[in-house]
């Protein structure tokens, strides 16, 4: 939806380019960008990092507050993960931490401007990243850089995409508020022991509100699992999957298969 003002509209788009250019220089430092984006966003564009935090009038609390804009001084989970990559995830990181961030300030509920921005950053973190995917606020990844995101796909508020095996997201997929999607396990026995797999959203799938896909599990093209359904098993294509753990309910239509006495579209909508 376009803004009712032009010249807003193109400031925000001038800042992007800004920072898209930045991204797009291969000698640009990550975590500088990310120190100063969100000094400038919390402080000003006059503010200066290192003065701010050398500052010794500033109280203490304050100087703590200044520290987390540097991503060299905050930890993030995925960093205690094993299978953790560190100099991929060194790539990715500054620009996770800046994402967190924005969405945490008084731009993240801007909606124009905040899916934009998680644009630009996500095509710098993810695997691959679609043209027009459309991300809001307090969405999470783990990783980021096993995560690939096919074109038009819209990704709504508070989803986990868990990519510390893989995930791979086809193209104009809907993800509803509070899904989660997993690609690792936990060992019954042994919770220390994990185990990682490719889990696989396929192109045109719909996860509605609080759905929970599973590690390794595969939601066909044009499925749909209901909401608070658990994916344990696969989804068939055109699949409409809903319960805990999910099984298929209906076909979608246009996704049924041919009845073999009439060589047509079957009629029953309920598949087992």
């Amino acid at each position: 939806m376009p803004l009712a003002h032009k010249e807003i509209e193109r400031l925000y788009d001038r800042r992007l380019e800004e920072i898209r250019v930045r991204l797009g220089d291969e000698a640009t430092d990550r975590d500088a960008l990310c120190r100063d984006t969100l000094t400038a966003l919390y402080y000003g564009p006059a503010a200066r990092y290192e003065a701010l935090l050398a500052d010794p009038a500033r109280p203490l609390a304050e100087r703590v507050l200044i520290a987390q804009f540097d991503p060299h001084n905050v930890t993030l989970e995925a960093e205690y993960y094993a299978e953790c990559d560190p100099a991929r995830f060194a790539r990715v990181k500054p620009l996770l931490w800046l994402w967190i961030q924005f969405d945490h300030s008084p731009l993240g509920q801007n909606v124009h401007l905040g899916v934009l921005f998680r644009r630009l950053l996500a095509a710098h973190v993810f695997r691959r990243c679609g043209r027009n995917v459309r991300i809001f606020r307090d969405v999470e990844v783990s990783f980021g850089y096993n995560l690939s995101v096919g074109d038009n796909t819209t990704i709504h508020r508070c989803v986990l995409l868990d990519d510390r095996g893989e995930i791979d997201i086809g193209r104009d997929v809907s993800i509803s508020d509070y899904a989660n999607v997993y690609s690792h396990a936990h060992d019954i026995e042994d919770i220390n022991h994990v185990t990682c797999a490719r889990t696989v959203i396929g192109d045109g799938a719909r996860l509605t509100y609080h759905a929970v896909v599973l590690a390794g599990m595969r939601v066909g093209k044009n499925a749909m699992v209901g909401t608070m359904g658990v994916v344990t098993r696969p989804v068939p294509d055109h699949h409409i999957n809903v319960g805990i753990p999910a099984k298929s309910v209906r076909v979608k239509r246009g996704g049924l298969l041919d009845d073999p006495g009439t060589g047509r579209g079957g009629s029953g909508a309920r598949a087992e």
